[in-house]
């Protein structure tokens, strides 16, 4: 991306040739697994923050969880799912159970100005590490807390992923699909993610109060929370009449250009274009001007009246010629339109690959492609700084760098409170 010009006034923070990150001087420590927390933790080490991990000898329970493609021999130590959401950040092994892990893990969040966490608020009270407590013994430290269903109420110890948290309990899965049908399936990590950059937002806001109060606080968000938001205006009707919205096969959509259909090579294409205004122009671009004037059709309401009716119309319209054929015509008339993609599409996506959807990150069994930040910072950097890392890759680093001495780091690890390179 290129950078804006720097202003006159401006000092010249690019020397040494690298631009530095929003959060050069953070410290994070992750006390996390899975997606949604680490996913925050990632993106902050994307903007430059020094994150390290704490992992339970047996590792954070996302490593090597999803398929992984065939890829060259020795490629496989890419793990890519895993480098996703962990990418930059060093790695600490702990038994956080004993007492002396979870001694030492508070002594590591002493040092820092971020921790982020999903553990349950009831073994965080049980390590120690209850977030009043690290707040009140380190007041400018930022603690972050992601939980499926909050931190207070009667559930607030219940175990939760984005299926259960996020879909399930908040009635998304309840009005996707078809009717009558099952409720359906969702891709790992849709919901955590989003919940993700929830707590990201909550993160970044804590440590600008900091820098104008010098006050630390608690940050959370909960799947819960995030699934609802994500269906905002569903849930807000909801709160209002208490009502169920009716679930909608394609042919009984509220307009025939609010729709999918199945083109000649069976492509589907995806139509998201309001009503006004914009029917007569796409009867015309189709060939059909009859459509427009036929008075069933005539109308908003007619349309809606008559769905069934003119969606088996456009049916037969789109499947006599390949994608390729009405994609110009759509865009000729001003349509809201996609196709319905599948993933080799998107990542050659010439648009996402304009915008930075992705990035390269170096790893010893060779570069691959990774998803970029979702968003872009005009003027700092915001970019992959290092792979994901091994499991207690950096254990013995870590607790020289926060300040033990080598007798101590010895007894740890031959107790088998840490594990990992010494």
């Amino acid at each position: 991306m290129t950078r804006a010009a720097r202003l006159p006034d401006e000092p010249d923070l690019t020397k040494g040739g690298r631009v530095p990150g929003s959060l050069d001087d953070i410290k994070v420590l992750e006390i996390a697994s899975w997606v949604a927390a680490p996913s925050c933790a990632a993106l902050m080490a994307d903007m430059g923050a020094d994150v390290v991990k704490v992992e339970p000898l047996g590792g954070d329970g996302m490593r090597g969880k999803l398929r992984q493609p065939a890829s060259p021999e020795g490629a496989a130590a890419h793990d890519y799912p895993f480098q996703l959401d962990n990418r930059g950040k060093q790695s600490i092994a702990v038994d956080i159970g004993d007492v002396r892990g979870a001694a030492l893990v508070r002594e590591l969040a002493a040092s820092v100005d971020v921790v982020v966490t999903n553990l349950l608020p009831g073994r965080l009270a049980r390590y120690g590490l209850a977030p009043e407590e690290l707040l009140a013994d380190h007041p400018r430290l930022v603690v972050a807390i992601v939980t499926g269903y909050g931190s207070v109420g009667e559930e607030a110890d219940r175990g939760a992923f984005d299926l259960t948290a996020f879909f399930g309990r908040t009635g998304i899965m309840s009005l996707i699909g078809e009717p009558g049908a099952p409720p359906p399936a969702f891709r790992p990590g849709q919901g955590d993610h989003p919940t993700g950059l929830s707590l990201l937002v909550a993160v970044l806001a804590a440590l600008r109060w900091r820098d104008r109060t010098g006050e630390g606080q608690i940050v959370e968000t909960a799947l819960l929370r995030n699934g609802a938001w994500s269906i905002g205006c569903d849930v807000q009707v909801a709160l209002v009449d208490r009502a169920q919205p009716t679930k909608r096969a394609r042919d009984d959509a509220f307009s025939p250009i609010n729709t999918q259909y199945r083109c000649g090579d069976g492509a589907w294409l995806n139509l998201s274009a309001q009503d006004q205004g914009r029917w007569a122009p796409f009867c015309r671009a189709v060939d059909r001007p009859d459509l427009a004037e036929d008075e069933r059709f005539a109308t908003p309401v007619g349309r809606f009246r008559n769905r069934a009716e003119i969606i088996s119309e456009l049916d037969a319209i789109f499947a006599s010629a390949p994608l390729a054929h009405w994609a110009p015509l759509l865009d000729r008339t001003g349509m809201i339109w996609s196709p319905v993609a599948e993933l080799p599409d998107l990542v050659d996506d010439p648009q996402a690959r304009a915008i930075g959807m992705f990035t390269e990150v170096d790893h010893e069994a060779g570069p691959f492609e990774t998803l970029a930040a979702p968003f872009t910072l005009g003027r700092s950097e915001v970019q992959v700084r290092g792979r994901a890392p091994e499991l207690g890759e950096h254990t013995g680093e870590i607790l020289r760098r926060f300040g033990l001495d080598p007798a101590r780091i010895a007894e740890l690890h031959e107790s088998g409170v840490v594990a990992g390179n010494r």
